[in-house]
């Protein structure tokens, strides 16, 4: 425990931070390996929220897409195992919370999921290949998860 090496987080340097929905962020987070021994490790993704003013008990919501897949973050603004953020790109939006760009997500992956449904008739030429292929309902097309469905 004495070797533990956890710097508070600059409370003024934060608070100067203009951290808005919509932009594009670098959080650069302390994680512990062994006993007393940090690295850095970055999450790039989008601010979708920003929550609690400049309180101490404030967060902000990062996302990001690995995969195929789509991570959030909740980070806490002053907290000490983040190192630094950085604000790689900022953009104009017109919502307050973008909690939209999940559904958009879904959407577009359902959309890319129709289209490799739909074969090529260059690619086969087997007709009872191509109407089993044609006959799957777009029903049951994999969606991707989001966090409140995963939290339920």
């Amino acid at each position: 425990m004495a070797n533990k090496v956890i710097t508070p987080a600059d409370i003024a340097e934060r608070t100067k931070l203009d951290l808005h929905p919509g932009d594009t962020v670098r959080v650069w987070q302390k994680i512990e390996e062994d006993k007393g021994k940090f690295r850095l490790q970055a999450f790039d993704g989008l601010v979708l929220s920003h929550k609690h003013g400049r309180q101490a008990g404030a967060t902000f919501t990062v996302r990001k897409v690995v995969d195929k897949v789509g991570v959030e973050r909740i980070f806490p603004l002053f907290s000490p195992m983040i190192d630094e953020i950085e604000v790689v790109r900022r953009a104009k939006v017109r919502r307050a919370k973008l909690y939209f760009v999940r559904e958009k997500a879904a959407k577009e992956i359902r959309r890319q999921m129709r289209r490799m449904l739909q074969l090529d008739p260059t690619q086969n030429t087997d007709t009872e290949h191509n109407a089993a292929a044609v006959a799957v309902p777009v029903a049951e097309v994999p969606v991707e998860h989001t966090a409140k469905e995963a939290q339920v």
